[in-house]
């Protein structure tokens, strides 16, 4: 071999070794049909005669890009089947006489989240968060509103990026919004067990668009858009910021305080409670629906937790998904033996929520922690929400049909609060902008769980008297909750003009004008 060639080759390999473990280039121009996403051009300029060392560099940054934003959004892809799962725990924990109700919510839900986040939601999470290189870059993305207070600046709201109009018009945007819209429609899905059987469907379509276009794209940028909590640690030392790997505090604590809201402001449903304050168990009509459900949410989490490196090049994905497996299986058997201990019986509903508590709980943590951390988190969640589901209902007189304000408001506490107690200083360099990994107080560095307490009580404090006010405002103006009526024979025919099941086709004929209509 000549030297000129062993040069080549030696040249060749370090470039794409630096392509393959370095930054990706950010462009300042947007590119919508991905063509010029993760070339390289400030590749050294190749001796005459070698043009193809720029050409074999362009390919590979191009290919790791493309590779990533592939990954995204096939994890996206499952998140949102996560939908499906959510309308049959849902539908399966309530009663038949509410299934269209409760399915057409959890359908509908959908749909909304995805317009009003498109309107306005992702701008105000995502319009300042700069540039993510693992995507090649996101241009478009640079205006943060911010104010400045005691020579800091605290980030806000984002400013740009709405309707995803020109100036956003790129493929990492596109990719970046198809996952975060996934994540914020499970924020936006958790209310509706809480608030199941007794909700108008009128209201529920309000709600929706106010949660994907106002509270949860504000709290999301706090922590993900490069808003105020992320720079705990910039700006105050706090380890490195409030740190949420893929949603303990973004996704499920803010639906889960959402749903305690509304709970609170419905009240409960008909014949839920005694005079004297004793709750009556109201089951659930369908135990196989459920946990069909709760299988295909523990399917979609990989996407879910894997997916939030948004770079199938970080290979921290493979500890993401085997720490939520594993939080997942310890949750389920967890809750099991509580329920034996305590009650006798295992209680197929109370295995199916220990599972969706430890998948909550693991959600923050799962790429900071080791495997073990995992198991003791998920187990504890297992436990955490048989508890909190009895506190709950029988203390605090609050009607939660699935239990939702347990599963993922307790348990999305519980997940920040883990991070800030086991992440392992294995991961995380950089993050936030913070040098160094992410260490919890257990090993090392007692600020990250003081920058996780703080986002903890940021959130309850911001969405708690948010969702509560409008609510009341919502009840006051037209009313929220169905009539007494309509609660004691079932939601379906007054409110969806269809049963979801139909055991008497000419009744529902009666009452249906829809029905009625196409005949």
């Amino acid at each position: 071999m000549s030297k000129t060639n062993f040069y080549f080759i030696v040249a060749a390999i370090f470039i794409t070794t630096l392509i393959l473990v370095g930054p990706s280039v950010i462009k300042a121009e947007t590119d919508p049909a991905g063509t010029n996403t993760g070339t390289v051009k400030d590749v050294p300029a190749a001796k005459q005669g070698e043009p193809t060392l720029t050409e074999i560099a362009d390919a590979v940054g191009h290919n790791r890009i493309a590779t990533n934003i592939i990954w995204t959004l096939l994890a996206g892809f499952l998140v949102m089947f996560m939908q499906a799962g959510f309308a049959m725990v849902e539908t399966g924990f309530t009663r038949a006489k509410n299934v269209a109700h409760t399915m057409g919510m959890n359908f509908l839900v959908y749909a909304i989240g995805m317009i009003g986040f498109w309107m306005c939601g992702f701008a105000f999470m995502f319009g300042g968060v700069g540039s993510i290189s693992a995507l090649g870059g996101t241009p478009g993305l640079a205006n943060e509103i911010s104010v400045n207070l005691f020579g800091k600046t605290f980030g806000l709201i984002g400013g740009s990026g709405f309707f995803l109009n020109n100036s956003v018009y790129d493929v990492g945007v596109f990719a970046l919004f198809l996952f975060q819209m996934v994540f914020m429609d499970t924020t936006a899905t958790i209310p509706t067990g809480a608030m199941a059987e007794r909700w108008k469907f009128s209201s529920f379509i309000f709600f929706a668009f106010f949660i994907s276009m106002f509270v949860y794209p504000v709290f999301g940028n706090w922590v993900w858009g490069g808003g105020w909590l992320a720079q705990l640690g910039v700006n105050f030392g706090l380890g490195h910021g409030h740190v949420d790997f893929a949603g303990s505090s973004v996704v499920h604590l803010v639906g889960g305080v959402a749903a305690l809201a509304g709970a609170i402001v419905l009240g409960p449903r008909i014949g839920k409670y005694n005079k004297n304050g004793s709750p009556n168990a109201i089951p659930g009509h369908n135990i196989p629906m459920a946990i069909t459900g709760t299988f295909i949410l523990a399917f979609g989490w990989f996407g879910f937790n894997a997916g939030s490196t948004l770079a199938a090049s970080d290979l921290r994905l493979a500890v993401a998904a085997t720490n939520t497996m594993i939080a997942s299986g310890a949750g389920a058997l967890a809750a099991t033996l509580y329920m034996m201990w305590r009650y006798g019986k295992p209680d197929p509903s109370m295995m199916a929520n220990g599972m969706l508590a430890g998948l909550v709980a693991i959600t923050a943590p799962c790429a900071f922690v080791n495997s073990i951390s995992s198991f003791f988190i998920g187990a504890v969640a297992g436990v955490l929400v048989i508890i909190a589901v009895f506190y709950i209902d029988q203390k605090l007189k609050i009607d939660d049909p699935v239990g939702a304000v347990a599963v993922h408001g307790v348990n999305g506490l519980w997940g920040i609060i883990a991070l800030g107690l086991f992440a392992d200083g294995t991961y995380g360099d950089g993050w936030n902008g913070v040098a160094g990994t992410v260490r919890g107080l257990f090993y090392g560095d007692a600020s990250q769980l003081i920058a996780q307490t703080i986002g903890a009580v940021a959130c309850i404090a911001f969405v708690f008297p948010v969702m509560y006010g409008f609510f009341k405002l919502q009840d006051k103006l037209f009313g929220i909750r169905v009539n007494r009526k309509d609660e004691i024979e079932g939601l379906d025919i007054p409110e969806m003009g269809v049963k979801g099941y139909d055991e008497s086709a000419p009744s529902s004929v009666q009452y249906s004008p829809l029905i009625h209509e196409m005949q």
